[in-house]
């Protein structure tokens, strides 16, 4: 930039059309006109003095420590139905925009009536984002904190949006199918399309991989599984929470510690009877790919209901305290870990007056997958208040959920709502 600096010259003579002098030219040779040309300034050795730049490990790490500063302070100043609230990924209630707001959910599920009207037919594409938008805007007139929408669609038997004819053209395919149709480049093909259109649709957690290693027919398991070995089945994990990731989609790890050939837990209990050393051997693998794969979105671990003896012979997966400290400590994971949902058999008999969201808070869990959060809710609150919980337990579970949602909606959060 060139700024000009005029001086009166002797009896005010003026120019009429200065030149701007060279820049060997010497003083003497200016006239009654100066003309100032302000550049970088340059180091004795004529190089341009340049501002340092921070290390950009260094910048990282600063950054990430502001963040977590923010979001520390962010959970200090929730109330305790704010925080308690976002621990609940809850089925998704028919008057969900009232509900999220009444409850300070921190996510909602989504299932296959969700995707249709109240007559029971399909919603259109349009129609479908634009009740998801108002999930939303609920969640942002009421904390200001955004909202987890989830779905289940692992493809094959475990579909629900696909079903949809007028968001998908065809029902999603199972992983093994299309890995038999075009190995792992058709399943990373699939990842990338179907993630991408239901991120552009509104939702942004898919309950999805599935890490369960299952080469039996018979087991219940195997239809949903990736169908091979504990080291096929691990790499196959890594390829779609890093697919899933660059699709801007949410990943959930399921269901640990493994499922096995055990039976459906939600019509009953399922024993476990293998030793620590096979699932150290195994059925860790996948869960352990998917936790190191990362990539842009930190997964999500879904705990299963299947009662494991090796672990805990007499609590459920979901609600004991050992097997979670084996998903901390031993496999080193301190994202966001879920029940699987709480309403089947398998568990509601491990609560004596009913709050087995009580249980499963106590036991490591960070959000609480169930319908009865009218019921739930209140329940953990109170046994806050009585003790039962300690406070500092719903902090850090809540600070796990928010730390989860900053990454998944790369933006600050803090509590801006309405009221």
């Amino acid at each position: 930039m060139l700024f000009v600096l005029t001086l009166a010259g002797c009896g005010g003579r003026q120019s009429a059309a200065p030149q701007i002098p060279s820049a060997n030219a010497p003083q003497e040779e200016l006239s009654d006109f100066a003309y100032y040309e302000y550049l970088p300034e340059t180091s004795p050795a004529g190089q341009s003095q340049q501002t340092p730049q921070e290390d950009p490990a260094v910048k990282a790490a600063r950054e990430a420590a502001e963040r977590e500063a923010q979001l520390r302070q962010l959970v200090n100043d929730m109330s305790l139905e704010e925080k308690v609230g976002q621990l609940f990924f809850v089925n998704c209630p028919t008057d969900a925009a009232k509900k999220i707001a009444q409850y300070h959910l921190g996510g909602v599920l989504l299932f296959t009536d969700d995707y249709k009207n109240a007559l029971g037919g399909w919603l259109s594409r349009e129609d479908f984002a634009a009740k998801l938008q108002s999930y939303q805007d609920a969640a942002a007139a009421d904390t200001g904190i955004p909202l987890f929408i989830g779905s289940d669609e692992e493809g094959g038997t475990v579909t629900r949006a696909s079903r949809n004819p007028n968001l998908f053209a065809e029902k999603s395919k199972s992983p093994q199918e299309l890995y038999a149709e075009g190995g792992m480049g058709a399943v990373l093909n699939d990842t990338m399309q179907k993630n991408s259109t239901l991120r552009a649709l509104g939702i942004n957690v898919n309950f999805a991989p599935v890490c369960d290693v299952s080469t039996n027919r018979n087991d219940f398991m195997f239809a949903r599984s990736f169908g091979l070995d504990a080291e096929q089945t691990a790499d196959y994990v890594a390829r779609v929470v890093l697919a899933m990731g660059d699709a801007d989609m949410g990943s959930v790890l399921k269901h640990f510690p493994g499922y096995g050939n055990n039976a459906d837990t939600h019509t009953g209990i399922a024993i476990d009877e293998r030793p620590i050393e096979r699932f150290r051997q195994q059925d860790f693998l996948p869960f352990r790919a998917g936790i190191a794969a990362g990539g842009k979105v930190t997964p999500m671990v879904l705990v299963s209901h299947n009662i494991v003896n090796c672990m805990d012979a007499e609590l459920p997966a979901s609600l004991s305290p050992a097997v979670h400290q084996i998903l901390r400590d031993e496999l080193g994971f301190d994202g966001v870990v879920l029940t699987d949902d709480l309403a089947m058999d398998a568990v509601k008999a491990y609560a004596n007056d009913g709050s087995v969201a009580v249980l499963a808070l106590l036991a490591g869990n960070d959000m609480i997958v169930t319908a009865d959060f009218e019921t739930q809710i209140p329940q953990v609150i109170n046994a806050v208040m009585d003790g039962r919980i300690s406070e500092e337990r719903v902090n850090l579970a809540c600070l796990r959920v928010l730390r989860a949602k900053a990454e998944r909606f790369a933006a600050p959060l803090s509590l801006d709502g309405g009221d």
